[in-house]
């Protein structure tokens, strides 16, 4: 029985080393990194899920923390660096439909008062994801900085440019992570609950 419960340890930690030196994922084709550099800080995969509507998939979402994180509440209100990647996995997203859906979620993340606060960010938000039609294969990279307080939107690598402000940051995150997501399913994969 000695002999036998280092061996049984072995075979337990292997494969969850295997899952930690993972550096992509494969989520429905998608490849998903595990870390996101920004400004010389690594960002770490916090949960992956995927966004689809009436039986169609339309993209594949990560979340990004510099510290992970299962505190939906905590994530919405913390001031530290933190992104969200989308990439976008059906033809029937453009840029327009995808800046509508956003703004749709902000409405649903602040409420209709708060959500007047923010239309002029809204609008800049359509315009910086719009700047070229958006196709399938589309990546975004949605990022905060507390250093420039405010949203940095980078579409396939490409700096688009940014959204100021630390109550949109709020908003945006408060999308998949507020008391009423556009997505309830999507919200437990971002803080890593997977069933």
């Amino acid at each position: 029985m000695k002999k036998l419960l280092p061996l049984l340890s072995l075979l337990l930690i292997l494969p969850l080393s295997n899952v930690m030196a993972q550096k992509e994922f494969n989520v429905n084709g998608v490849i998903v990194p595990r870390t996101l550099e920004f400004k010389s800080r690594e960002l770490s995969l916090n949960g992956v899920g995927q966004r689809s509507k009436m039986f169609t998939e339309l993209y594949v979402q990560a979340l990004y923390l510099s510290q992970l994180s299962q505190d939906a509440a905590f994530i919405i209100d913390s001031d530290t660096e933190m992104a969200i990647r989308i990439q976008v996995t059906s033809g029937l997203v453009s840029s327009k439909k995808l800046s509508k859906a956003l703004e749709k979620g902000v409405e649903r993340s602040v409420g209709p008062k708060g959500f007047v606060k923010l239309t002029d960010k809204l609008l800049q938000l359509e315009r910086l994801i719009g700047k070229e039609e958006t196709k399938k294969g589309d990546a975004f990279n949605l990022i905060y900085s507390p250093m420039d307080s405010a949203l940095l939107i980078y579409k396939n690598d490409r700096y688009e440019g940014k959204i100021d402000g630390f109550e949109f940051k709020k908003a945006f995150f408060g999308i998949w992570l507020s008391e009423d997501p556009v997505d309830k399913i999507l919200k437990e994969d971002l803080l890593g609950r997977y069933k």
